[in-house]
């Protein structure tokens, strides 16, 4: 019997697949939250993260479309409220929470994404104060950058008016609230700062709620006014309103109305001041001329004859200068001594007398030392020849002129001086005064020996 005919065997896939079904139908839409962690975000826009609490953890995946309608940054440890539905992820075995939409807890999602953004683009500078550009005295051409059919136009348009009716408006249409408003607004900042010609510039709309008023708190619209040449004002809302392009902009009005109130001075009030400033320069100038015309009338008086004074000056002008050629004479003669002795002196130390000294000296010394050389070679002369007269009185050859001679033993020529060096048969070179003879020794003996010539 087959144990298994009654009962239904499933495979892994088609389990799961009941699984995923069941928990679609029945889990379709859920709010749940829960704190976040794991959270990962690859370059295919999905975000997949846990949503955890004390006793359990599920996890959850929000697809690239729903992610980019977040306004606020996700970030782990941050508690989170998730709209979304149950399923399967078939391939692990898993269920999670396709999650479609996401608030954080105890604050609104637009004001949390509102802190974030002014956080991070505070750490990068863009609202520090050394940024910030001044406004134009008396602009000639502002821009605006509104909605042309919003309560925010009709009131810059009045306080221009009431103003300084000729200065010229150039308006920039935009949407100022809802989808793609925030690209609109970024893209007239860059035309007018394109465009040229224009001083300032007010971007701004009237009041409403946060998220009327939201799209003065993107990025782009920030990024747009910090690169801005042109000075920003921004007047966005009420008073009580505060966006981030409050915070970049060169300066905040309070209201649109308030902008222009900023920008454009009263016409009146540059006249009454032009006035003041004329009768206050028309007062000083009297004052400074009363006071010129008095310090005259006093120089006036003590001004004195000037031709007295320009013989005073006269007579001292000849004094000085009688003073001038007697110091110049004594002067000149003191160079002229001094001169004088520099001569005799250079005279004596004169290169040719110099030379005509040593010429002499040289003579001298030459006399001198050819008398010392003469006498020393005349004393040599002597010398030698009493030296040579004792040679000669010693010279071998003046022994042999008196009758002797010199036996060699040959062939070595050995100086025979004792017979017994002889033996008979040995050859002897006689070397007598005038020449020299060949011999035989025939016999020999102790003191002589006989030879024969050879």
């Amino acid at each position: 019997m087959d144990i298994f005919s009654d009962k239904r065997i499933l495979t892994v896939s088609r389990l799961t697949a009941l699984i995923r079904s069941t928990l679609e139908e029945n889990f379709d839409q859920l709010w749940v939250e829960g704190e976040l962690s794991n959270l990962g975000t690859p370059a295919s826009g999905h975000l997949y993260f846990t949503l955890k609490d004390g006793g359990a953890q599920l996890r959850c995946v929000m697809f690239k479309g729903a992610a980019k309608n977040l306004r606020f940054r996700l970030k782990d440890g941050m508690g989170l409220i998730l709209r979304g539905r149950l399923s399967v992820y078939e391939q692990r075995g898993e269920y999670q929470l396709v999650a479609e939409y996401a608030e954080p807890l105890g604050i609104g999602a637009l004001q949390l994404a509102f802190e974030q953004l002014k956080e991070r683009l505070a750490k990068e500078g863009l609202f520090d104060a050394s940024r910030k550009q001044p406004l134009p005295l008396l602009p000639q051409r502002i821009g605006v950058v509104t909605t042309p059919t919003g309560a925010a136009i009709h009131d810059i348009l009045t306080v221009v008016n009431r103003r300084f009716a000729n200065v010229q408006l150039l308006i920039v249409p935009v949407r100022v609230q809802g989808e793609g408003a925030a690209a609109e607004i970024a893209a007239a900042i860059d035309d007018l700062n394109s465009y040229g010609g224009v001083d300032v510039m007010i971007v701004g709309r009237g009041g409403g709620s946060l998220e009327d008023l939201w799209a003065f708190n993107e990025e782009v619209v920030a990024r747009a006014i910090s690169r801005s040449r042109i000075p920003v004002i921004s007047a966005v809302g009420h008073e009580i309103d505060v966006t981030i392009a409050d915070f970049v902009a060169d300066l905040r009005a309070a209201t649109p109305s308030a902008a222009a109130e900023l920008v454009v001075r009263s016409k009146q009030e540059l006249e009454s001041q032009v006035e003041s400033l004329a009768h206050r320069l028309v007062r000083e100038m009297t004052q400074l001329l009363r006071g010129k015309r008095a310090e005259l009338e006093r120089q006036s008086q003590l001004l004195r004859d000037p031709t007295l004074l320009l013989g005073r000056l006269a007579q001292r002008l000849d004094d000085q200068s009688a003073r001038l050629s007697l110091a110049l004479s004594a002067t000149l003669g003191r160079r002229q001594e001094r001169v004088a002795a520099l001569i005799r002196h250079l005279r004596i130390l004169s290169p040719s007398l110099q030379v005509e000294r040593c010429r002499e000296r040289i003579l001298t010394h030459s006399a001198r030392m050819e008398q010392g050389v003469r006498r020393l070679l005349d004393g040599r002369h002597e010398e030698a020849a009493v030296l040579a007269a004792r040679l000669q009185t010693l010279s071998p050859l003046e022994t042999l002129a008196r009758g002797y001679a010199v036996a060699r033993i040959l062939p070595g020529r050995r100086v025979v001086r004792d017979g017994g060096e002889l033996v008979p048969g040995a050859r002897l070179e006689i070397v007598l005064h005038r020449g020299r003879a060949l011999c035989r020794v025939e016999e020999s003996s102790g003191a002589a020996a006989i030879a024969t010539p050879d």
